[in-house]
C-alpha cells in the first residue's frame, strides 16, 4: 500500500458481482452487489462495475484519491498482465480486464481468478489465518480450488493452477466431466456429483432407502440427510464421496505440503457424515510427512472473494 486508505474488493460471477469497500487494514466498511449484465458478449460488465463503484465512492463520500486500487475476481484463467481469454459465463473473448477497468475508474486494478483470489481472502482474513499455506477446496455446483503460499497465490503458468476440481481420481468413469476428461474429483464430490452418485446407485440397486421418497428434485443435501438417518444406500454414497476426496487431498498434499487445507461451499456443510471419511482417507494416503496437514473448514463464506480481491491491491 502506498497513500491510500481504501481499497475496492470485487467478486465477479455470472449472476451477480460481489462489492466491497475496504479499508488499508482489511476492516470491510461497506459491501453490495450488481447484476452481471452478460448481454452483447458481456461488454456492459466492466462499465458497470465501475459505475457501481463511482456511486458508492461519493455516497460513502470517499474521494478516489483515497482509493488505492480495485481487485478483481473472475470465473475464469487471468494472465498475469491481467488480461482473460475466454470466460463462457461472462461472454466474453479476449478482455484485457486490468487495463481497460482501470481506464473507466481511474483506479489501479489487480485482477485474479476468483477461486485463487477466495483462496486469497481465506488465507488473510478467514480459516487459514496465521498460516504461511494453505489450499482451498470449494464444493459447491462444481469444485473450485485456490493454492496460497508463502502469502502468494500459485496461479501457474496459463493461470490455471489450483485446478483441483479436474484432478483425475477414477480414470475407468464412463461418463465424461463437463471439462471432457473422465473421473475428475467433481464428478464425485461437488453437489451435482454426489445427486450423479446417488442416482446410479438408486437404479443399480433395489435396496429400500429414504431416497426414493418422491419429494421433487433430489439434492445433495438430501443425501446426507439420509446418510445421518442411517439409510444404507445413502451412506454407501457419501462414504464413497468422503473416499475420494480425501484422497485427492492426500494427493495434493503430497506435492504441495501445505499447512491446512480449507473446505468451503455448501457440501463441507455436511458435517462429520463427510469430514470423518475424508480424514480417515487422508491418513490412509497421505505421505508419512504429510499427514500432520490440518483439514479445517473455511470461514468467510460468501465473502471471501471480496477480501481476497481486496488482498490483491493491498499486496
Amino acid at each position: 500500500m502506498s497513500e491510500g486508505k481504501y481499497v475496492i474488493g470485487a467478486d465477479l460471477g455470472g449472476t451477480t458481482c460481489k462489492l466491497g469497500v475496504f479499508t488499508a487494514d482489511g476492516e470491510v466498511k461497506e459491501k453490495w452487489q450488481i447484476k452481471t449484465n452478460s448481454a452483447d458478449n458481456g461488454s456492459w460488465i466492466l462499465p458497470d462495475i465501475a459505475e457501481a463503484v463511482d456511486k458508492k465512492l461519493e455516497a460513502l463520500g470517499i474521494e478516489k484519491k483515497a482509493v488505492e486500487g480495485i481487485g478483481i475476481g473472475i470465473p475464469g484463467a487471468v494472465l498475469p498482465d491481467g488480461v482473460v481469454n475466454r470466460c463462457v459465463n461472462l461472454g466474453w473473448g479476449v478482455v484485457p480486464v486490468e487495463s481497460e477497468l482501470s481506464k473507466l475508474t481511474g483506479l489501479k486494478v489487480k485482477a485474479g481468478n476468483d477461486a485463487n483470489v477466495a483462496a486469497l481472502g481465506e488465507y488473510w482474513k478467514g480459516g487459514g489465518e496465521g498460516f504461511s499455506s494453505i489450499v482451498m477446496v470449494t464444493l459447491g455446483t462444481g469444485i473450485g480450488g485456490g493454492i496460497i503460499i508463502g502469502g502468494r497465490m500459485l496461479v501457474g503458468y496459463n493461470g490455471a493452477g489450483g485446478e483441483i476440481g479436474h484432478i483425475v481420481v477414477n480414470p475407468d468413469e464412463p461418463e465424461a466431466c463437463g471439462c471432457g476428461n473422465h473421473g475428475c474429483i467433481e464428478q464425485y464430490a461437488s453437489a451435482t456429483g454426489i445427486v450423479r452418485l446417488a442416482k446410479q446407485e438408486l437404479a443399480s440397486s433395489k435396496a429400500d432407502s429414504i431416497l426414493r421418497e418422491d419429494k421433487g428434485v433430489l439434492t445433495a443435501k438430501d443425501v446426507f440427510d439420509a446418510a445421518k438417518k442411517g439409510d444404507a444406500l445413502a451412506l454407501s454414497v457419501t462414504t464413497k464421496v468422503g473416499s475420494y476426496l480425501g484422497h485427492t487431498l492426500a494427493v495434493i498434499a503430497n506435492i504441495i505440503n501445505p499447512e491446512a487445507f480449507l473446505l468451503g461451499g455448501g457440501v463441507s456443510k455436511a458435517g462429520p457424515i463427510l469430514l470423518d471419511e475424508v480424514h480417515a482417507t487422508f491418513e490412509r494416503d497421505a505421505f508419512h510427512a504429510c499427514k500432520n496437514t490440518k483439514i479445517l473448514l473455511a470461514k468467510l463464506g460468501n465473502d471471501a472473494g471480496i477480501y481476497g480481491a481486496a488482498k490483491l491491491v493491498i499486496g
